[in-house]
């Protein structure tokens, strides 16, 4: 059973935008027609033509429809005197609304590249200045946090807050409802080690894959070209260029454009693989093993955050044979998540810790791909911990 019933708002052009949304989620923007959107409605395509001109105005306004109400609901504490107070409110108001809206909470993490830049950076505006404000009421709320900390407390905050779009575990509403908002109270109180005094900037290096096999040239051009644009922008002409080879070349080593996107796939699940594999085989209780899987799993994402993207982003363009095979490893991945948690914390319901656990590898991800410099891995694991129940380390 869902956790909320969806209720369709009464504006025929609201509700044609929350349609899409969802649909652009659960697809993919591009495997989304026009006719798509209209046959979910229950109309005609020509009667969604009559309030937008193109799939991209549909889009922008499924964007603008969420970036609206997520400020709005960052206003919802102005009425409590306190700035601790006025954070709770609207910490607790986007959990409601995610929880309302759970299909379309990815929209601008993802989709919203699809948008023409222009548009893209005039419809973020209402997202920038609510996380500007949530950042300032946790300043307020805590006198002597450094600026950039109070930064990466609210990204943090805020991926948990997006993390029930990204699976499809169920939880009762009351539940699902506590667990975030406990999931958020640890991080927005949580202490950081104190940042690097010159962060490394992570930019790409033309010649970073110069010396690589050719094969493994184009699989790392590809990842970083598809995570910068996304599958459907790029071609095997643009994946050839950045690899140094000519387009007919590529057909030597991947038969299409799908192939390698699943080849990245592949390559994810394997790193994650032998990654967990390591983490575990040297620890001695579960608490060990779970702190060592946390820091293996925070390396791995930073060093490969492109891959990392992709991973998140791109599976509804897979072949359907191979969605099903890494969908069944995902679960598999995830599994010795909860198994450790579960052992970690006693007595917690495994549906509760599901859902935690969820949220704290997105909050891995979301950092590694977009948090800035001073997102470390260091700080990063620091914040899982007490996360998903182990103590701060000394």
């Amino acid at each position: 059973m869902p956790i909320t019933q969806r209720r369709r708002p009464k504006d025929r052009k609201e509700t044609i935008a929350l349609v899409a949304a969802e649909l652009f989620c659960a697809r993919g923007y591009h495997n989304v027609g026009i006719e798509d959107i209209a046959q979910e409605i229950g109309v005609t395509g020509p009667a969604i033509y009559r309030h937008f001109p193109n799939k991209q105005a549909v889009l922008a306004a499924a964007v603008q429809e969420l970036g609206l109400r997520f400020a709005e609901c960052v206003r919802s504490g102005a009425d409590e005197a306190a700035p601790a107070g006025r954070l709770r409110a609207a910490l607790l108001a986007l959990v409601r609304y995610t929880l309302d809206r759970r299909a379309v909470a990815r929209l601008y993490q993802w989709e919203g590249r699809h948008l023409e830049p222009g548009r893209r950076a005039v419809l973020a505006a209402p997202f920038d200045g609510a996380v500007r404000t949530l950042r300032e009421l946790l300043l307020d709320s805590r006198p002597g946090l450094a600026r950039q900390d109070a930064a990466l407390l609210i990204s943090a905050a805020l991926s948990v807050i997006a993390s029930p779009a990204t699976h499809r575990a169920s939880l009762s509403r009351t539940r699902a409802e506590g667990t975030l908002l406990d999931c958020v109270a640890v991080l927005v109180g949580a202490d950081l080690p104190a940042p690097p005094r010159q962060a490394s900037p992570r930019e790409h290096q033309p010649d970073r894959f110069a010396l690589l096999p050719r094969r493994e040239r184009l699989l790392a051009e590809a990842i970083r070209l598809f995570h910068e644009r996304g599958y459907h922008q790029v071609s095997i002409s643009d994946i050839g260029q950045a690899a140094g080879i000519n387009a007919s070349s590529v057909y030597s080593h991947f038969a299409s454009k799908a192939e390698l996107l699943a080849a990245a796939y592949y390559r994810a699940t394997s790193r994650l693989e032998h990654t967990t594999a390591a983490a575990l085989a040297g620890a001695g209780t579960p608490a060990q093993a779970l702190g060592r899987l946390i820091d293996a799993y925070v390396e791995t994402t930073f060093a490969q955050a492109d891959l990392a993207a992709v991973y998140l982003s791109e599976s509804e363009s897979l072949p359907p044979a191979d969605l099903r095979r890494l969908r069944a490893a995902q679960r598999r991945h995830v599994d010795t998540w909860t198994g450790l948690v579960a052992q970690v914390r006693p007595g917690e319901v495994p549906s509760e810790i599901r859902f935690r656990t969820h949220a704290a590898l997105n909050v891995v991800s979301d950092l590694a791909r977009s948090a800035g410099p001073s997102a470390t891995e260091e700080r990063t694991a620091a914040l899982l911990r007490p996360l998903l129940g182990l103590p701060d380390q000394p």
